[in-house]
């Protein structure tokens, strides 16, 4: 046992000699060979105090969080930055501007436009300048100032100041697997309290950082110090992924605390034009809600930068990623539209229209991790959206119908509003019901079966009477506070009457009136809910959402500009929509067609059902639709603080950059001002919302209430009064004394008159 005990100190010793030739040759190898062509590297830096780096001596230090932490959604905020490359958003060169600017970039000077065309030159990867201009070039120059802009912000909230906490260190991290040395850049460190924090303005590593990171991770040396991640942005797929490595790799300390944290820090970047230059001549600016006159060119903000980027088809999209990867294998560059679900962009936000000063405004979208899954099609949807509202506004409410009624083939639509995409958009709707109502009523399916079982019978075989059948809103809600207006939710319903038509070719069901009701009762019970629900979410009527709620929109700037002019007024019941034309693909589109196509199924049948009692077999062919109404209800204060918490301030936000909707998960927001300035219009500070309960009665008067029935000579434009009103309307908005807002939308929308559905039993068979 002695014997034994020695024999290891023999061996320690001689270990204890290899170790120091060990260490001789590590210390050695760490240089390269010194010869007359080779100098020396550079030393390693040593790094600043935060505090002194970012001017922020004398802010409190505070200790870190243990482990994985976020942000509280109280403390979500925006901070801005320069980002040089804005001055140039708006350059368009000619071919012959850019062959002549050559690829020597470097004897321009960086306020010369022409060193962006050598630069684009020079390049290979892009083919047309503007798709480089503002997905690559842009981007790129905003990099390090939105980096410097989020570390001094997390330098001085989480107090990482004091003697002790160095910015900018630089060390070597050795991979004990491989010995090969990584040099890092550390954004803060803390001997003292063996800390190490690397700040993320985005929600992504850095690619070129990986490995040194795994190797610090890996080796002992550094087992005594913990390495927190800030991320400014929600954590993307890739960073989830590694930090789940790096936590396993590190392991936890003695007290059994994960080594590697991850803090969620939320905050939206906003960047800027330098000084001087927010108006200057490259500057760019966008149609959307803008009207375009005077010095209001047109609207600027982050929300439309990212709907600029955004390509029109999925494959341009995955074209357009591949290239901005190959260019930044790093991950710097800021969020582009990939991730952004654009079918589900809706406008949600409109600010206080102030004449000279813009509106704000802001989108809603749905936000989905896989960047290729999402992310075409955002200009499109944009524009549809700012055309709407347009033609809300420029027309008067008296032209909002449409009526696909067989019976009247000269009454389809106002002959201006007709040459419209909301026009197009309303009439395709009221078409595309009648497609969904029948398919929701076969037999084959589980729910058309019940529906069909529970039918009055005629000579043993369900019956139904010919229904008049149409879309209308249902109770909507809006919340307007500090000057402006949040349209929350604006659900739609599908409603039903029975109607006689001269154009049926069938012989329709003789039903008793106590039959017809039991036949409407049992279409509300079983197929009104599901073709709702279709309304309401299927993909094939996300346009029509989102041109009603730019209906709500356009009908509040009304009440406001007849309160104190606003940009808008020259426009308001002008008759003139030349200017948001049927955009392409649908330039060619006519109501024409669709009238047409409408009654070649109203004829001749679009579904065939079978449907048997067991001996005998039954034939049914179906077709027809109609559409229209609107109604709207206040939001009390209370249930909007207690559900709507944080919608001011995310709209608020959005105006400058697409943020992280706080009180809707999954959906961010993004936006702009109108008046073509680089910040956006002035955004109030949100006052405290009022606790006064809300009254019944309308405080600003509504546009004049629109027909729910076309009324004639609706296609020379010269509409005559309806001849009944089907109780369309949209009430109140969210204000603490509602405002009467487009009381009559009913018509507004799509005020339908008899365009319905038939039935006809074709024949009968005998089962066999």
């Amino acid at each position: 046992m002695n014997r034994s005990m020695r024999l290891p100190r023999r061996r320690a010793w001689a270990h204890g000699i290899l170790a120091l030739a060990c260490a001789s040759v590590m210390a050695l190898s760490g240089l390269p060979s010194l010869d007359s062509a080779e100098a020396a590297p550079a030393p390693l830096k040593p790094g600043k105090r935060c505090d002194e780096l970012f001017g922020l001596k004398g802010t409190p230090t505070k200790s870190l969080p243990q482990g994985d932490a976020s942000r509280v959604k109280d403390l979500w905020d925006q901070y801005e930055y320069v980002n040089p490359g804005m001055e140039f958003d708006g350059l368009n060169p000619t071919q012959a501007e850019l062959d002549a600017a050559g690829k020597d970039y470097k004897k321009y000077g960086h306020d010369d436009p022409r060193r962006i065309y050598a630069r684009f030159n020079a390049q290979k990867r892009w083919k047309d300048f503007d798709s480089y201009l503002i997905k690559q070039y842009i981007p790129n120059q905003g990099n390090d100032p939105r980096g410097d802009a989020f570390e001094k912000k997390v330098v001085k909230e989480m107090g990482l100041t004091g003697p002790d906490w160095i910015c900018q260190k630089e060390v070597y991290f050795t991979d004990p697997d491989t010995g090969e040395r990584h040099k890092r850049v550390l954004d803060a460190y803390n001997k003292k309290t063996r800390e190490i924090v690397e700040m993320k303005s985005n929600g992504k590593p850095d690619g070129s950082q990986k490995p040194a990171d795994k190797a610090w991770a890996k080796h002992r040396g550094w087992s005594s110090y913990k390495y927190t991640f800030v991320f400014g942005e929600k954590q993307e797929s890739d960073a989830r992924t590694f930090m789940k490595e790096m936590k396993e790799s590190a392991g936890k300390d003695a007290l059994g605390r994960e080594r590697v944290r991850a803090y969620n820090f939320h905050s939206d970047h906003k960047p800027q034009a330098p000084r001087g230059t927010e108006n200057g001549p490259y500057r760019r600016n966008d149609p959307f809600l803008s009207n375009g006159a005077g010095k209001n060119t047109g609207s600027r903000g982050g929300g439309n930068d990212l709907i600029r980027q955004s390509p029109a088809t999925p494959k341009d999209l995955k074209e357009q990623l591949d290239r901005i990867k190959a260019n930044d294998p790093q991950g710097r560059m800021p969020k582009g539209p990939g991730g952004i679900d654009f079918s589900t962009l809706d406008l949600r936000y409109v600010g206080k229209p102030v004449k000279g000063e813009g509106l704000n405004y802001a989108f809603s979208a749905k936000h989905v991790d896989d960047e290729y899954a999402a992310g075409w099609g955002g200009r499109e949807k944009a524009q549809l959206i700012s055309d709407s509202f347009f033609t809300w506004l420029a027309l008067d409410p008296s032209t909002f119908w449409v009526n696909l009624n067989p019976d009247e083939p000269n009454r389809i639509m106002d002959a201006k509003f007709g040459k419209t995409d909301a026009g197009r958009v309303l009439l395709e709707a009221d078409f595309r019901l009648k497609h969904d109502l029948y398919g929701a009523m076969d037999p084959k399916t589980d729910r058309g079966k019940r529906f069909w079982d529970t039918l009055p019978r005629r000579n043993g075989a369900p019956c139904l009477h010919a229904l008049r059948a149409w879309i209308e809103p249902e109770t909507a809600v809006v919340r307007e506070q500090d000057g402006g207006i949040h349209i929350l939710d604006t659900p739609l319903k599908l409603n039903t009457v029975p109607q006689d038509f001269d154009a049926d070719p069938g012989k329709g069901c003789d039903l008793t009136e106590a039959e017809k009701n039991h036949a409407d009762r049992m279409l509300d019970t079983w197929i009104t809910p599901y073709v709702t629900e279709q309304i309401n979410n299927a993909p094939q009527y996300a346009d029509l959402r989102r041109v009603f709620t730019a209906r709500v929109a356009a009908e509040w700037i009304r009440q406001q500009d007849a309160k104190t002019p606003t940009d808008y007024r020259e426009i308001i019941n002008s008759g003139d929509v030349s200017k948001w034309p049927l955009r392409a693909p649908n330039q060619d589109w006519t109501r024409e067609g669709i009238f047409n196509q409408y009654v070649k199924i109203f004829k001749e049948g679009e579904f065939t059902y079978e449907w048997s009692n067991g001996t005998q077999t039954y034939v049914y062919t179906v077709g027809g639709v109609d559409y229209s109404k609107a109604p709207k209800r206040n939001l009390d204060p209370v249930r909007f603080r207690t559900e709507h918490r944080y919608k001011p301030r995310t709209a608020e936000f959005a105006v400058g950059q697409m943020t992280e909707d706080a009180d809707k998960d999954g959906f961010v927001m993004l936006g702009g001002n109108t008046s073509g300035k680089s910040t956006g219009g002035d955004v109030p500070t949100p006052t405290p919302t009022p606790t006064d309960e809300p009254t019944d009665k309308p405080t600003d008067s509504p546009s004049t209430p629109t027909p729910s029935t076309p009324p004639s000579g609706g296609n020379d434009g010269k509409p005559t009064p309806p001849a009944k009103d089907p109780d369309g309307d949209l009430a109140d908005t969210g204000s603490d004394t509602p405002v009467g807002l487009i009381a009559g939308i009913a018509a507004a929308l799509a005020a339908a008159g008899a365009a319905l559905m038939w039935w006809k039993r074709r024949r009968k068979v005998t089962a066999g």
